[in-house]
């Protein structure tokens, strides 16, 4: 596993951050994509090859853009000969809350390109190399109870976008299953803030009476559960969509808002 090579969309910070640490440790060559901030990019690099002692390649881009996705995957090419793993962390996700008639056509599509279209973009172009190695792993997120396609008040462009990309998934792990490659499906809870890079040790020191089991949900709890789903002995784990909420119940919490 440690000679597969790994793509992490939106890579350099938040959950995205963490999951490349965990892939790093494991000595996989990791690939990092990100947007901006090119200096903070190169240090973090440079920090984590002195820490992993691993490779490390930083690919900036828009995964929004079918045409920066081909530039991407271009210069990848020229790096790596394949993707083994394609884990699609990048999305945008807007805060304010607003009814849907109060989004523009602009705003509907950020978010709706940001999160369904980007996978479509990104993975069209790396899955016929892992249909020649037949073996591949794709990750993608989605939110609580996602499987369902439930109404998500005040987030009409985000809930469409991700209940699409629930099917999606499911659709390239039954076409892709013969080929080898499995796709499965990330629901993270309510995981904010500096949790994105925490690691659970230092969340089993604070007290959430908020979930069920008691602490907060960390960046690590994801990275590890990604890590599990992209190992050799996972590969009749496909289709699957997977909530990884402390058993907190994050979708209801939104209604009773």
């Amino acid at each position: 596993m440690k000679e597969k090579v790994v793509l992490i969309t939106g890579g350099s910070k938040g959950i995205g951050r963490r999951t490349v640490e965990e892939f790093s440790k494991q000595g996989y060559t990791v690939i990092i994509n990100y947007r901006q901030d090119d200096q903070f990019v190169k240090d973090l690099v440079s920090h984590l090859k002195e820490k992993f002692n691993n490779k490390l390649i930083a690919v900036k881009g828009d995964i929004s853009v079918p045409e920066e996705c081909e530039r991407m995957v271009t210069e990848i090419w020229t790096e790596v000969e394949s993707i083994d793993i394609l884990i699609h962390n990048a999305g945008p996700y807007v805060k304010e809350r607003k009814s849907f008639v109060d989004y523009t056509p602009e705003e509907w599509n950020y978010i709706v390109n940001g999160n369904l279209n980007s996978v479509f973009y990104l993975s069209r172009l790396i899955i016929p190399k892992m249909r020649e190695k037949n073996w591949g792993r794709i990750i993608t997120f989605g939110y609580d109870r996602v499987e369902t396609a439930p109404g998500w008040i005040y987030r009409s462009a985000f809930a469409a976008a991700k209940a699409g990309l629930a099917s999606f998934t499911k659709t390239i792990s039954i076409e892709e299953a013969r080929n080898g490659i499995t796709a499965n499906m990330i629901c993270p809870g309510d995981i904010v803030g500096e949790w994105k890079e925490e690691k659970i040790h230092k969340a089993k020191e604070h007290h959430d009476p908020g979930t069920p089991v008691g602490r907060p949900g960390t960046g690590e709890d994801l990275s590890r559960i990604i890590s599990f789903l992209c190992k050799e002995e996972s590969d009749f784990i496909t289709g699957s969509i997977i909530p990884v909420t402390g058993g907190k119940d994050v979708l209801g919490k939104v209604f009773r808002q």
